[in-house]
C-alpha cells in the first residue's frame, strides 16, 4: 500500500471550503506570492464537496452587526446581547471582539462584491432577529444585515472567487481521515480522493479545521447531508478534547416532518407563531420579545405547546406542528424579503406563505460547541496548546454562543473568527520551520484507510446494514437527547449508542468500485457521528442543570454555583471512553442573571 501513497507538502492546510475556511484562505494567502521558494503553493483547501456546496450557503436570515443604519445601535449592546443569549456560558472577551469586528467584516464583504438588500438610501439594509435589543434588552433591534433570504450563499460565491483571484489550491472532494501529529505539533492531515480512493498525505506547517458542525446526528435536522462532524470527530481522536459539546440548538421554524429551515429573518419581518386555538402563545413566553426571543426559549415554547395538546393536529406529540403565520406580511415582502422561503414552503408542503401559513416545528440546527480555541483560532485550552492547529466557524468554540446562539451570529462568527485565523496562521508560517510526518502518524493514516477499504464486501451475508445503523443513531439521539432531556432517557441512549457501535463494526461495504465510492465517505462518517453522539450524551448527563440550549426535565433550574464552567469532553483514544473535565468562563464584564426576556 506504500506505493499508493500520495504525497503534498503546503505551508498551511485549511479543511473545509465553506464561509470560515476560504474567509481564512484568503486571509492566508493575499498579499503574498503565490509560489513559495521551493515552488511550492503556499496555500490549499481541502473540501469534501464543492466549495459553492458548503453548509454555509445554506444560511438565509443574515449577519448581525452594529452599522446602526436603521437605528440607534451599538457593538456594547451587540456583546451584551450575545452573553446573555447564550445563557452566560459565553467568554465574554470574545464575545466583545465578535461585536467589535462585526461592522469590519461587514464592510469588507461588502468591498469584495457581497450585494447585500439595501435601504432607500443605498445602505446595507438590517431586519430584527431573536435576541438581539436595544439599551441592553428594552427592546428589538434591526441589526442583522442581509441579501434577501440567501445571505450564506453570496458570503460563498463572494469569497470563492476572491480566493480563485489569490491563487488558492483547492483540492475539492478529498475526505480528511487523520489528522497527522508530532506529540502536541500538528504536522499534516491524511485524505481519501473520492475520484479514485487514493490516499493523499498533506505535509503543512500549521492545519486548519473549518468541516461545520454536526446536524445529521439527529434525525429532523436543518442541516445537509455532509454535516457529519467529522472535523470534530478527527481532533477528538487525535487527543483534542471537544468544549461544550453538549450543547445543541434545536430552531425552533423548521418545516414539519423534514426540518427544512424557515429563517428567522421571516419572525424577522413580523411573522407570528399561533397554536390550534389562534393564539399568539410566545406572549406568554416572552411578553417584551415575544417571537423573537433566543431560539432556545422559542424551540422550548413549542415543544411545550405540543406536549399540551396545543399544536395543530392536537396529538400531545413533539412531532405535531404550529403554524408560522407570513400571509400579512404581503406578497411584495415575501418575493422580495424572503423568496427562498416561498420556494421551499411551495416546493416540500405545497403551500403558498403568501395565502397559507407554514407548519413548522423545532429542527435539530447548530453545534455551539466543538474544537477549543482562543480568539485568533489557535487551538488550545488552559491546560494545553496545539502548535500549528487552528480552527474556526462551527466546528470550533471560541466561545461566543455558550449554551445558546443568538440567530445571525454564526455567519459573523465564521467570519470574524475566520479572518482574525487567517492573519493569524499568516504570521504563524512565516516563522515556522517545514514539518516532517512521523511515519507512525503515516502508519496510523494507512490503517485508517486499510480498515475502511477492508469493509468492501463481493458477496455473503451482511451482518450490519449502514442505513439501519444511521437510522437508529438519529432516532435514538431525537428520541434521548432533544429539546428537553433526563437522567433516564440520557442513560438509555448510552445504552443503546453501545449497542449502535457493536453494530456499526459489521458495516460492510457493497459497492467495490474505487471510482466515487460514497459508501467508504458514509462508513466514515457515520463512525465520527456515532464517537460525537457520545461526546453530546455524555455531557448532557453530567451536566445537572437547565442552561440554555441544554433543557433538563429533572434540573429545570439553571446552577452557577456548580455548572458555571466550560464541560472539556476527551475521547480516549485507546479504549474510546469519553473523559469529562471542566474550564473556566470569562465573566470579565457583566455578572450572571436572570434571564428575562
Amino acid at each position: 500500500m506504500a506505493q499508493d501513497l500520495k504525497f503534498h507538502e503546503f505551508d498551511a492546510i485549511i479543511v473545509g471550503g465553506g464561509g470560515a475556511g476560504m474567509y481564512a484562505a484568503l486571509q492566508a494567502s493575499s498579499q503574498v506570492p503565490s509560489q513559495g521558494s521551493s515552488g511550492v503553493q503556499k496555500v490549499a483547501v481541502l473540501s469534501k464537496l464543492y466549495p459553492m456546496r458548503s453548509h454555509t450557503g445554506a444560511a438565509q436570515g443574515g449577519v448581525a452587526a452594529s452599522l446602526g443604519n436603521m437605528g440607534e445601535d451599538t457593538a456594547e449592546w451587540h456583546a451584551y446581547d450575545t452573553v446573555k443569549g447564550g445563557d452566560y456560558l459565553v467568554d465574554q472577551n470574545a464575545a466583545q471582539i465578535l461585536a467589535d469586528d462585526a461592522p469590519k467584516v461587514i464592510y469588507d464583504m461588502e468591498h469584495k462584491g457581497l450585494p447585500f438588500s439595501r435601504t432607500e438610501e443605498g445602505r446595507i439594509a438590517q431586519r430584527k432577529f431573536g435576541g438581539h435589543t436595544h439599551h441592553f434588552g428594552e427592546g428589538p433591534v434591526m441589526r442583522t444585515c442581509y441579501a434577501a433570504d440567501r445571505t450564506g450563499h453570496l458570503i460563498l460565491h463572494t469569497l470563492y472567487q476572491q480566493c480563485i483571484k489569490e491563487n488558492v489550491t483547492f483540492f475539492n472532494e478529498y475526505q480528511v481521515i487523520e489528522l497527522l501529529m508530532d506529540g502536541t505539533v500538528a504536522t499534516g492531515v491524511a485524505a481519501i480522493r473520492i475520484a479514485d480512493s487514493s490516499l493523499h498525505i498533506f505535509t503543512a506547517k500549521a492545519v486548519f479545521f473549518a468541516t461545520g458542525g454536526a446536524g445529521r446526528v439527529f434525525k429532523v435536522t436543518s442541516n445537509a447531508l455532509a454535516n457529519t462532524g467529522d472535523g470534530a470527530a478527527i481532533c477528538a481522536r487525535a487527543g483534542i478534547p471537544l468544549e461544550d459539546f453538549e450543547f445543541y440548538q434545536f430552531h425552533p421554524t423548521g418545516i414539519k416532518g423534514i426540518g427544512v429551515l424557515i429563517t428567522e429573518g421571516t419572525r424577522g419581518e413580523g411573522g407570528i407563531l399561533r397554536n390550534r386555538d389562534g393564539e399568539r402563545f410566545m406572549e406568554r413566553y416572552s411578553p417584551t420579545l415575544k417571537d423573537l426571543a433566543p431560539r432556545d426559549m422559542v424551540a422550548r415554547a413549542i415543544t411545550k405547546e405540543l406536549l399540551a395538546g396545543r399544536g395543530i393536529l392536537g396529538n400531545n406529540k413533539i412531532d405535531d406542528f404550529v403554524y408560522l403565520e407570513a400571509m400579512h406580511l404581503g406578497s411584495d415582502t415575501l418575493k422580495t424579503k424572503l423568496p427562498d422561503v416561498r420556494e421551499f414552503c411551495m416546493t416540500y408542503v405545497g403551500i403558498d406563505p403568501i395565502k397559507s401559513p407554514i407548519p413548522v416545528h423545532p429542527t435539530a440546527h447548530y453545534t455551539m460547541g466543538g474544537i477549543p480555541t482562543d480568539i485568533n483560532g489557535q487551538v488550545g485550552y488552559s491546560g494545553q496548546k496545539y502548535e500549528g492547529l487552528f480552527a474556526a466557524g462551527e466546528c470550533a468554540c471560541v466561545s461566543v454562543h455558550g449554551a445558546n446562539r443568538l440567530g445571525s451570529n454564526s455567519l459573523l462568527e465564521l467570519l470574524v473568527f475566520g479572518r482574525r485565523a487567517g492573519i493569524r496562521l499568516k504570521d504563524y508560517v512565516k516563522g515556522a520551520e517545514a514539518r516532517k510526518i512521523p511515519q507512525s502518524e503515516i502508519d496510523k493514516a494507512r490503517k485508517t484507510y486499510a480498515d475502511l477499504l477492508d469493509r468492501k464486501s463481493t458477496g455473503g451475508k451482511v451482518s450490519s446494514n449502514i442505513g439501519q445503523v444511521y437510522d437508529k443513531m438519529q432516532s435514538l439521539m431525537s428520541a434521548k437527547v432533544g429539546v428537553f432531556r433526563n437522567e433516564k432517557g440520557l442513560q438509555e441512549c448510552l445504552t443503546g449508542l453501545a449497542e449502535i457501535k457493536e453494530e456499526y463494526k459489521g458495516v460492510k461495504i457493497h459497492n467495490s468500485n474505487t471510482d466515487y465510492n460514497y459508501d467508504v465517505l458514509r462508513v466514515f462518517e457515520l463512525g465520527c457521528m456515532l464517537d460525537l453522539a457520545e461526546i453530546v450524551t455524555e455531557g448532557a448527563l453530567a451536566r445537572k442543570e437547565s442552561r440554555g440550549g441544554h433543557a433538563r426535565e429533572d434540573y429545570p433550574n439553571r446552577d452557577d454555583e456548580n455548572f458555571l464552567k466550560h464541560t472539556m469532553a476527551f475521547l480516549d483514544t485507546t479504549t474510546k471512553q469519553v473523559r469529562l473535565a471542566y474550564d473556566d468562563v470569562d465573566l470579565s464584564k457583566w455578572e450572571p442573571k436572570p434571564r428575562v426576556y
